[in-house]
């Protein structure tokens, strides 16, 4: 794999803080490491933002043999730029690499290079409140391969953009719709790997749930209707009372890293009682709230669901507590405003 000449051009005096949207905008430069045939990596380096080249037959292409991860650079309260918990987004990446076949990138080289990368778009990254600088490293077969098997050699790239809210209108809630023609994962496949080929599969359900009024889907787990597994690119909790609950991790669901933070915020820090296991779908439709959480959607309450012909809801304009109070502490923790009790936040750069 190659890349092309002429960078993309950015011009960074166009943009408006004010009208970020979640989606690309080119910044300066991306990370890219490539390994050899022995399947030994290179040191990586920075080189500007550009399109890519790579054969026809990459296994990418023909086998859907890549993953990726999603990660937040923020500009805190403090004057600085920071990570947050960027070894968790690391050591996922080693089990989808190892899940996909895919040689893992070290956890000191995944690191040194999402460090590089937003060290160098360092004025990418919006000002406090207004966004974030969301990173995308990827790691995919790029070597030329006919039969059913690994690539020969792969490459691991890193670029970032600024990005405002996941979805349109900020914090509100959510119109989501039950699937039971549609199942995202199934047991024992790769749902609990960030591969490629499982967002795309969720687009059809999504563009259907979408074209009906509804902002995503939640899936049901293959094996058995009766239990909730995601939202279509997010994990889902529910609260009664002072419990909270979100399906437990057994092989289809991604272990989120919000939603592990989440989960440490609602027991130390809100002292609710939080419980992974199977919940079931009527469970989530007489609780008192229901939100999803992602690092990109952070944390989003779910104002309706539709189940066939039952609709529940749970909030139209005012946000419950619950989900109010971890968005709050959650977003304040990345932003330093609220103390970082749990070392989350990796410095990267002071402003």
């Amino acid at each position: 794999m190659t890349t092309t000449e002429a960078p993309i051009d950015r011009p960074l005096q166009d943009l408006n803080w004010d009208d970020l949207t979640f989606s690309i905008t080119p910044t300066r430069s991306m990370w890219l490491m490539e390994c050899d045939k022995e399947l030994v990596w290179n040191e990586g380096q920075l080189e500007p933002f550009r399109n890519l080249q790579m054969s026809p037959a990459a296994g990418v292409l023909n086998y859907g043999q890549g993953a990726f991860e999603g990660m937040k650079a923020y500009h805190t309260e403090k004057n600085r730029i920071v990570l947050f918990r960027p070894e968790k987004n690391s050591r996922r990446f080693v089990d989808s690499a190892t899940r996909l076949c895919m040689p893992p990138i070290p956890e000191d080289k995944f690191i040194e290079g999402v460090e590089a990368v937003v060290r160098d778009n360092a004025d990418f990254v919006p000002p406090c409140g207004k966004g974030s600088l969301y990173i995308r490293p990827i790691l995919w077969g790029s070597g030329p391969v006919l039969g059913v098997k690994p690539a020969p050699w792969f490459s691991f790239l890193i670029y970032a953009s600024p990005v405002g809210l996941y979805f349109k209108g900020g914090l509100r809630c959510l119109n989501l719709k039950v699937s039971h023609e549609f199942h995202r994962a199934a047991p024992h496949g790769t749902g609990n790997a960030k591969a490629i080929g499982n967002y795309a599969a969720s687009l059809y359900p999504l563009m259907q749930a979408k074209e009906e009024g509804y902002d995503e889907v939640i899936y049901l787990k293959a094996d058995n209707e009766e239990l909730v597994e995601e939202v279509g690119a997010a994990n889902i909790f529910a609260v009664k009372g002072n419990k909270m609950l979100t399906p437990r991790l057994g092989g289809s669901i991604l272990p989120g890293v919000t939603r592990d933070s989440v989960l440490v915020i609602a027991g130390e820090l809100m002292g609710m009682v939080t419980e992974e296991r199977d919940v079931t779908l009527e469970e989530v439709l007489e609780a008192d709230e229901v939100f999803c959480t992602g690092t990109a959607a952070v944390v989003m309450p779910i104002g309706k669901i539709t189940d066939r012909e039952n609709t529940i809801v749970y909030c139209e304009e005012q946000i419950g507590p619950v989900a109010r109070e971890l968005y709050n502490t959650l977003t304040g923790i990345q932003k330093e405003k609220v103390e970082d009790s749990f070392g989350w936040l990796r410095p990267v750069l002071e402003i």
